[in-house]
């Protein structure tokens, strides 16, 4: 059954905030309940731009540029063996999952070349007076290997760690099993973390928290097994960790992802009952969900519950009900929430702008689009090669691949150098409409640029030349390159 979202519900109430009454829960029949508060540390503000992470990272850096063939990176370590400690050694293994980029398009090597860099950092950091093995050191080691989706790295560290010594807690098979879904196989990884799940109900240092589960339950929902999210929750009730809003906001965005909004509701409605307040991931989610699955009466029913709760709309609110209303062709309701947005003194982002080109895209307004796009570049702002690259897929959707071939050649004269996304659209686009002098020069620009095309590139434009062609089997071949919104990034 749907959630009802009349005013009873999302709708926020006219009156003053000092009020009791919270507006976005029903107004009848409330009981009381004891609210579970999330022990979740929270970030201070400005945090982020601490004086000695920036220092550290610089370091961090230098040290990357300082390595090569002919000066290892362990010797290059032992130069700075000093003042070289954890927290560099850390933030290292992050940075070397981004560096290599001559290496981008031969990705195997990559793997392997950053695999062993990791693997000398690590033994050189156990080498260090400083160095303490402890569980702290291997999650976050673990957890970075996991983003990476360096699965066996993660594994080796965590035998490592039994090795040494150390007892695993809660957080190292949090950060396990986290590794373990970043991997290419979500069957087997979904399998194995419900293996290290079971496994820590049987161990008294490493039960299950409010992380395991909100871990799980995302998770799940990404795969559409709501009978699992359901019964994980069901055990959570009966364990004595308590939701917080992470674990609702993940499950909701992964349903709303999904386009199953019916579930995303269930959770909304399991939200409020036990009295957890919406927070703007909240909404953002709900007003992008509900637009992707063109259901603009709800969208716009949540968007006034915003208005009246004590959150605050963000960019990111504004550029999903732009683009969303743009894939709908309804361009009057797009340019309305710009025109609100202004009003309400936000200044647009470089997102929002390529947002208003895409909606324009969308509605057959190439000229509104480039209007856009040029008034960007004249801004004296520092251009983006994600403009560049939604201005092209502009040209191809509507059929211009000579306009998007002219904005090519002129990217290098307004700051912009074309990346991988770039030629992978143009690409897709040009063997799509059977342009085979445009692919030619495509390529030699490639060529020049040390753009090396992989398997998958190619893959792709086959991909887009069979659905031009109409042949039923064939993949998407969409070129829609709709910026995944951080509105959703919980």
């Amino acid at each position: 059954m749907p959630l009802n979202l009349l005013p009873n519900s999302l709708h926020a109430s006219p009156f003053p905030t000092h009020s009791t009454h919270q507006p976005w829960l029903p107004l009848q029949n409330q009981p009381l309940r004891v609210s579970c508060i999330s022990t979740r540390f929270r970030r201070r503000p400005g945090t982020r731009k601490n004086p000695e992470n920036s220092e550290a990272r610089e370091m961090v850096r230098m040290l990357i540029r300082s390595f090569s063939d002919k000066e290892p990176l362990v010797k290059t370590l032992n130069k700075y063996v000093k003042i070289v400690r954890t927290e560099h050694c850390f933030l290292l293994f992050e940075e070397l999952g981004k560096s290599d980029k001559w290496l981008q398009c031969l990705e195997d090597w990559k793997v392997a070349f950053t695999y062993l860099t990791r693997n000398q950092v690590f033994r050189w950091m156990q080498k260090q007076r400083w160095y303490v093995a402890d569980n702290g050191v291997y999650s976050k080691l673990i957890s970075v290997m996991g983003k990476k989706g360096q699965t066996r790295m993660a594994m080796w560290l965590f035998s490592e760690m039994r090795n040494s010594g150390c007892r695993p807690d809660t957080s190292v098979y949090n950060a396990l099993i986290s590794a373990h879904l970043n991997s290419k196989d979500k069957g087997k990884a979904l399998e194995k973390g419900l293996v290290y799940f079971n496994k820590m109900k049987g161990m008294e240092r490493c039960q299950p928290n409010i992380v395991t589960y909100n871990i799980l339950l995302r998770a799940y929902a990404q795969a559409r097994n709501v009978d699992k999210v359901n019964s994980l929750f069901k055990d959570l009730d009966e364990s004595i960790a308590c939701p917080d809003i992470y674990t609702y906001n993940g499950v909701m965005d992964a349903y709303g992802k999904n386009g199953m909004i019916r579930d995303m509701e269930s959770v909304l409605s399991r939200m409020k009952s036990n009295q957890c307040k919406p927070d703007i991931i909240t909404f953002n989610l709900l007003i992008d969900s509900y637009g992707k699955k063109q259901q603009f009466d709800k969208m716009e029913q949540v968007f006034k519950s915003l208005l009246h709760s004590k959150e605050r709309p963000t960019l990111p609110t504004f550029n999903s009900m732009i683009i969303n209303y743009g894939k709908a062709r309804l361009k009057e309701q797009a340019q309305s929430v710009f025109k609100r947005m202004i009003d309400m003194k936000y200044s647009p982002s470089f997102i929002t702008y390529e947002s208003l080109m895409m909606m324009y895209g969308y509605c057959d307004s190439v000229s509104k689009a480039r209007e856009i796009f040029d008034g960007v570049a004249e801004s004296g702002q520092e251009m983006k090669v994600s403009t560049l690259n939604v201005m092209l897929d502009v040209y191809c959707r509507n059929g211009l691949p000579m306009e998007a071939d002219k904005l090519l050649l002129s990217a290098n004269s307004i700051g912009i150098r074309p990346n991988v996304c770039t030629y992978k659209l143009l690409y897709k686009a040009y063997t799509k409409a059977n342009m085979k002098d445009l692919l030619d020069k495509l390529l030699k620009s490639m060529d020049k640029d040390g753009i090396v095309p992989n398997k998958r590139f190619f893959l792709e434009a086959l991909g887009a030349f069979l659905s031009s062609t109409g042949n039923p089997e064939s993949g998407s071949a969409s070129t829609d390159l709709s910026r995944p919104h951080e509105v959703l990034k919980i």
